[in-house]
């Protein structure tokens, strides 16, 4: 049964939904590679033919201009659920940016003090001055046009299923929900999630928590068990020479045997810090938190305590602080955790100077000696952090 009597092509319905399909994963495509880890970050690098397929393709179907996207995207990361972050559900509430993300979006990207400070280094050749930015509506006006030539009336519900999915979906969902839910492999001062761990859909930025935790990382998938359909396709370009990344997130290597701790432990240690805080939420404060309920009273250890001791501070609200300092005061062990772990991330801070391979050895004896059973083996494990062989 054919949808577009009117049109130049007479499909089927399952051919315009597929048509549809095509369009919009296109342009999440131009989105993720071209406009976020090409030009916002700098960890791909196009081949220049390939940008300017995105560059014509985003501005022909979306009205996306590549300075005024790159401009706002920059600025959320400077000011991550801060005052000044152009998205942000904590500062303007989930509701707002799931069903006005686009007009926030908007906003920001026609401030000329954010497009002057975060904007630079986009494209600034004749067709952006005179025809993509100037003209930022006309791309709309012929993509409704060719879909109307083409498909005839089935061609208007098209054309609203493509309109709306990028405000939706990248604006909405990505801003807002990759900031309210999902899961957290890594704790930083934005609320960034990851909504799933196979990014599929919305060309792998489904992996937030994961691009805020390293945002120049050309690949958004971090733990082996993760999918980013975006690094499949730049690994595809790559084959062909149309892509060429410049950077990933280190993925830990670990050796077996026993190794002394050197400088070069220190320095995989802070390469991998990210992941070695991670470990220590798995390794440390979790097991000591199971441990604290079974021999203490039931119900004496607050429910979220093990969340209160893993969120990073700065995204703690003063409620949550008092809480946790009650914590800290009742619980000698819990205390003691914590200290461990700030003094581990003091000693990256000076993971560059010579005496950082002694501090190290002294937080793993004062580790061993500490009582702690968890605490004692998670020392013991950070010898196997070797640099990596790529």
């Amino acid at each position: 049964m054919s949808l577009s009597p009117y049109g130049l092509l007479d499909l089927p319905w399952w051919g315009c939904v597929l048509v549809t399909f095509a369009t919009i994963q296109t342009m999440f495509l131009g989105v993720t590679l071209y406009l976020h880890r090409d030009q916002s970050h700098g960890g791909l690098i196009l081949h220049p033919a390939l940008r300017h397929m995105f560059r014509f393709w985003l501005w022909f179907s979306s009205g996306a201009v590549t300075r005024e996207w790159v401009a706002v995207h920059r600025k959320h990361h400077a000011c991550a659920d801060r005052e000044g972050d152009p998205h942000s559900p904590v500062v303007f509430g989930l509701r707002r940016v799931l069903f006005e993300g686009f007009e926030l979006y908007r906003a920001a990207g026609s401030d000329p003090d954010t497009l002057r400070n975060y904007g630079r280094g986009t494209p600034d050749d004749w067709l952006e001055r005179h025809v993509y930015a100037r003209h930022t509506y006309l791309g709309i006006v012929l993509f409704v046009l060719a879909h109307l030539a083409l498909f005839g009336v089935a061609g208007i519900i098209m054309i609203a299923v493509h309109l709306a999915a990028q405000p939706f979906f990248a604006g909405g969902v990505i801003n807002g929900l990759g900031h309210a839910v999902g899961y957290r492999s890594f704790e930083m001062p934005s609320t960034a999630t990851n909504l799933v761990p196979w990014a599929l859909l919305l060309g792998g930025e489904e992996l937030h928590n994961n691009h805020h935790a390293f945002p120049r990382s050309a690949r958004f998938a971090v733990q082996r068990w993760e999918v980013d359909i975006g690094w499949l396709w730049i690994r595809l370009f790559g084959a062909f020479g149309l892509a060429r990344v410049r950077w990933v997130a280190p993925r830990p290597h670990l050796e077996r045997r026993g190794r002394e701790l050197d400088a070069d432990t220190v320095r995989a240690l802070f390469t991998n810090r990210l992941h070695v805080l991670r470990d220590y939420a798995r390794r440390v404060v979790l097991p000591v938190c199971r441990e604290l309920r079974r021999h203490e009273p039931q119900g004496s250890l607050p429910a979220g305590a093990s969340q209160l001791l893993i969120r990073h501070p700065a995204l703690l609200a003063e409620e949550a602080r008092r809480r946790l300092r009650e914590l800290l005061e009742r619980y000698e062990v819990l205390r003691r955790v914590v200290e461990y772990r700030e003094a581990l991330q003091q000693l990256w801070e000076n993971a560059a100077t010579s005496h950082a391979p002694a501090q190290l050895r002294e937080w793993c004896r004062g580790a061993e000696d500490s009582g702690i059973g968890a605490l004692r083996e998670f020392a013991r494990g950070l010898a196997a952090y070797a640099p990596s062989r790529a």
